[in-house]
């Protein structure tokens, strides 16, 4: 998840202009995420992705790095927890709830890592003690205001840093997991 450096992942209108993503972390996140076995994301992240990936090599336009993604996208399967969705495309199912034992069973059945996208489906599996690894890209920017990455909890989780890495465009990787 992207975040800015006072821990927003969007500012208040949901936008995402402020985020610092050049070619060096872009081929970052390709690498990573073409290992993965599915996407579950949430609905504002799936809309998002889904408006531009499917066909962004087709744009000639756009950088190497943005036209190697659009394949990973459409080739990884895609889980969309919805409860207003009506359908999804290629390659996606709809799932209206967060079955704790349905995920757990779901991802056993998987080989290779699953990337969870969207703060509140993140939170919500989180809530569920779902998330084996946190991957937090702290962009060098001060937003304000805006939706939080991390929601209010009552409970604390300890976890252990390990990994971080600098991109040259000032993004940090902080990768932290189960402590």
């Amino acid at each position: 998840m992207g975040v800015s450096l006072d821990g927003f992942m969007s500012d208040p209108d949901g936008g995402l202009d402020w985020s610092v993503i050049d070619d060096e972390l872009h081929r970052y996140m390709n690498a990573e995420l073409s290992r993965s076995a599915a996407f579950f994301e949430g609905r504002v992240v799936y809309e998002l992705m889904e408006n531009y990936w499917p066909t962004a090599d087709e744009d000639a336009d756009a950088p190497a790095s943005q036209r190697e993604f659009a394949p990973i996208w459409r080739d990884t399967p895609k889980v969309v927890f919805s409860r207003t969705l009506e359908r999804v495309g290629p390659n996606a199912e709809l799932v209206r709830e967060v079955v704790p034992e349905e995920i757990r069973t779901r991802v056993a059945g998987l080989s290779g890592p699953v990337v969870v996208g969207g703060a509140i489906l993140a939170a919500a599996f989180a809530e569920h003690d779902l998330v084996d690894e946190y991957r937090t890209f702290v962009h060098p920017v001060l937003i304000g205001r805006g939706r939080p990455a991390f929601p209010p909890v009552d409970r604390h989780t300890s976890l252990r840093l390990l990994e971080t890495r600098s991109f040259g465009n000032g993004v940090v990787l902080l990768r932290h997991g189960r402590a």
